[in-house]
């Protein structure tokens, strides 16, 4: 590499600023993996795959999967200095490897800003739902109203596209402000904001007399439900949990010190986005069998069966306001995550500034989310791919979500563990890394033989089923 290359990596980390401290770091990266799937999908997964088993499962598929691939997209990230892109084609060429090898890079920002479309929609939802919730409007209502308050929101584009303008603008104006102003700011207010009320929900379900019915249902081992399949679901769940392949991890670990160490780092957010999810678990299922109610995954849970409840318990508008409050701060700092990536690719493309590029990158995003509202009531009828059987009545809200999940996801992910694993120097890693001898062999096997196998598997099990 050039004197005049070194120079500009080093004037670009000098201008591009670094997290004040690893837990700042930490916080972030919390938030970007703690997002509505660890309160609607994870808890219910669990407990109908296994429980305490699953768990155990689950953990070690975050060891060989969620560990290994986070590792590998924060050092890009740190070692690059710059929007995701651009880092994985400086860490190629520092290798004598193909530019080509950005490609990762571009999908997961790709996937990043069109996840975004939707997630600002259904983060819009959850909005909504403090104020129904903060008026009462749960409050004595049958299956039937409830569900109808659902039903008018989902069927209304007014009304959609009011809370997802309203939940965008709220991560534009994050993203907008940088590093120290923006994003740091945020996760240190909005991620202790969100375990307190964690914590004082699931407080509020010890009340309900149905705790230990729910312990049981997510901790006690049943290793008879532990199918093949249960299997499949915890490597693709800690997978998708920890917001890899998104490149959002490549994005956070631009702004981290080179004193901190990323196997520490990531090992600190794996445990907390666990944590999260189980505690989010506590909280929800208590107040399911309470009301004799069913535990379904999915949004139907959150918006329906939840609002049910709440609104046959004592204070249970009080603490349904808070349940919907620490739901948007779980979509906000997920949503915050997913912008930055391609908020600093255009930063770093454009001549608009960090403000102008939040802007005009988070309109993009606006509007593409505008098909997944009329997808939802106007265009429900519209199945983009009808002509092929597999996506048959899949909506443009459906497809968004399926080839994101299903293809650039796992490629994204899958090209990483591939390129650090095995076209990047070992001398490289040792320095980059500060691991000991054991720990690096360790991380590479399963970078470069372990990772690879299991995602290529949940990739072949998400594309079949």
């Amino acid at each position: 590499m050039t004197d005049s290359t070194l120079a500009s990596g080093a004037s670009a980390q000098a201008k591009r600023g670094q997290w004040s401290s690893r837990l700042a770091f930490i916080l972030a990266a919390t938030g970007s993996a703690v997002g509505l799937g660890n309160v609607w999908k994870f808890p219910y997964i669990t407990g109908e795959n296994g429980g305490g088993a699953f768990v155990l499962v689950y953990l070690v598929c975050i060891a060989i999967i969620g560990i290994p691939i986070m590792m590998a997209e924060v050092l890009i990230g740190r070692s690059g200095r710059h929007n995701p892109i651009a880092s994985m084609r400086l860490m190629a060429e520092r290798n004598r490897r193909s530019p080509w090898w950005r490609i990762s890079a571009f999908i997961g920002v790709i996937a990043a800003f069109v996840i975004l479309s939707f997630y600002s929609v259904i983060g819009g939802w959850a909005a909504s739902y403090v104020g129904h919730a903060a008026l009462g409007d749960f409050t004595g209502q049958d299956a039937d109203t409830v569900g109808k308050i659902f039903g008018d929101l989902l069927a209304s584009p007014s009304k959609l596209l009011l809370w997802h303008s309203v939940f965008m603008a709220l991560v534009i104006l994050v993203v907008s402000q940088g590093l120290k102003a923006g994003l740091e700011r945020a996760v240190n207010i909005l991620m202790p904001a969100l375990f307190v009320l964690l914590l004082v929900a699931v407080g509020y379900a010890t009340t309900t007399g149905h705790f230990g019915e729910a312990v049981s249902f997510l901790f006690t081992p049943n290793f008879a439900a532990l199918t093949t399949d249960a299997v499949l679901i915890a490597l693709g769940h800690a997978f998708f949990t920890l917001s890899l392949g998104m490149a959002i991890m490549m994005a956070y670990g631009s702004y981290l010190g080179r004193d901190v160490s990323i196997g520490r780092t990531a090992v600190t957010v794996s445990i907390m986005d666990t944590g999260v999810a189980l505690l989010a678990g506590l909280a929800i299922f208590p107040v399911v069998f309470a009301n004799n109610l069913e535990a379904g995954a999915g949004p139907g849970l959150i918006f329906q069966t939840l609002p049910l409840a709440f609104g046959q318990m004592p204070l249970g508008g009080l603490f349904g306001t808070l349940f919907f409050i620490l739901l948007v701060f779980a979509a906000w700092t997920s949503a915050i995550s997913l912008l930055e990536p391609v908020v600093e690719w255009a930063e770093e493309k454009l001549v608009i500034g960090r403000g102008g590029s939040a802007i005009l990158v988070g309109l993009a995003c606006w509007l593409l989310g505008i098909a997944s509202i009329l997808s939802l009531n106007e265009w429900s009828d519209v199945a983009p791919l009808a002509m092929f059987e597999r996506f048959e009545g899949k909506t443009i809200f459906d497809l968004l979500d399926y080839f994101t999940a299903n293809v650039l996801l796992p490629l994204s992910g899958l090209l990483t563990a591939v390129f650090v694993g095995w076209f990047v120097a070992r001398e490289t890693l040792a320095q980059d890394m500060s691991l000991t001898r054991g720990a690096l062999s360790l991380w590479l096997f399963l970078l470069r033989f372990v990772t690879p196998i299991a995602v290529v598997i949940v990739f072949v099990y998400n594309l079949m089923a």
